[in-house]
């Protein structure tokens, strides 16, 4: 009797599994689904969408489009998390309940400073939106916020991770060069957002209708920013995936060729040129090459 097991013992092979295992389980199941389907769809994403999205924001902007669809903010919203996908899909493995609290303070934050620099002009400067971005809060700011700046933060912060190597194991380089990618990105978006009519600022500014004072913003917001996201990742983790995930960086690539498209039209240069040293950065990361643009078009995937 002393070698009977009892019976529903742990170590029975048809014992059924922990509830914890099986929603572990589905979340596989659900991420191999989602990075299947954007690797599928991944020129799509990262190049279509973006180049649609700047003739139709450039057609809105010269009054060429009907009024059903000019800045139409559902759409607006719908391309926008859609070349953000491939961002989303690839950091999903890593958000987990360490990262849910920085996170949702980053969140809080976005939306703060937004009220207060909408209701005050500090720090970016006097600004005020020239269309809606989708719906809005207190009919000031708009609700998907987050979408749009987070995964600013997000790429500025994968991409100097990548491109620092190993120097990026230590702090105080991987926080400035993700602050200083940050504000790069903004040379690029206010720019070409004022020129489209996103938002204006009041007066203009010198660099393409955008103040100094608004750079000035950013760094205080981007500073912030990168913070908690360095906080809300283990970022040997983050590193190892954005190196095993081919389309990790794919929505900086969307940002560069919807933005930099725009600021070429409308023939704003240095905004261009700094679009440009985003590409150079890109290529320096060595996933971007010409095989794996035929890798990515439409058709390939399957083929394979």
């Amino acid at each position: 009797m002393a070698n009977d097991e009892p019976t529903g013992s742990a170590s029975s092979p048809h014992a059924s599994p922990s509830p914890d295992a099986v929603v572990e389980n589905r979340r596989a199941v659900v991420q191999r689904r989602l990075e299947q389907l954007v690797r599928e769809n991944r020129f799509t994403i990262a190049v279509v969408f973006p180049v649609v999205g700047a003739v139709s924001l450039l057609a809105s902007a010269e009054g060429l489009l009907p009024p059903p669809l000019s800045y139409n903010p559902l759409l607006l919203l719908f391309g926008t998390l859609v070349m953000r996908s491939p961002l989303i899909v690839a950091l999903l493995p890593e958000i987990d309940r360490r990262a849910l609290v920085p996170l949702a303070l980053l969140t809080a934050y976005t939306y703060a400073i937004e009220f207060v620099g909408v209701r005050t002009g500090w720090p970016y400067g006097q600004f005020e939106y020239g269309i809606e971005l989708g719906p809005m809060l207190g009919e000031e700011v708009p609700l998907a916020l987050p979408l749009f700046f987070v995964p600013l933060v997000l790429n500025a912060y994968l991409l100097s991770l990548l491109v620092l190597g190993e120097h990026a194991t230590r702090a105080l380089p991987r926080l400035l060069a993700a602050i200083g990618a940050v504000l790069a990105i903004d040379l690029v978006l206010d720019p070409g957002a004022v020129a489209i009519g996103f938002w204006s600022y009041v007066p203009p500014g010198g660099y393409y209708g955008v103040p100094l004072s608004n750079y000035r913003g950013w760094l205080l917001s981007g500073a912030v920013a990168v913070v908690l996201v360095d906080l809300a990742f283990d970022r040997a983790a983050v590193l190892e995936r954005v190196r095993a995930c081919e389309f990790a960086l794919d929505d900086l690539v969307s940002f560069v060729l919807l933005w930099g498209t725009i600021n070429v039209l409308y023939e704003q240069w240095l905004a261009a040129a700094v679009a440009g040293l985003f590409c150079l950065a890109l290529l320096r990361t060595g996933r971007y090459d010409l095989a794996m643009i035929e890798a990515a078009l439409p058709g390939r995937h399957r083929e394979r």
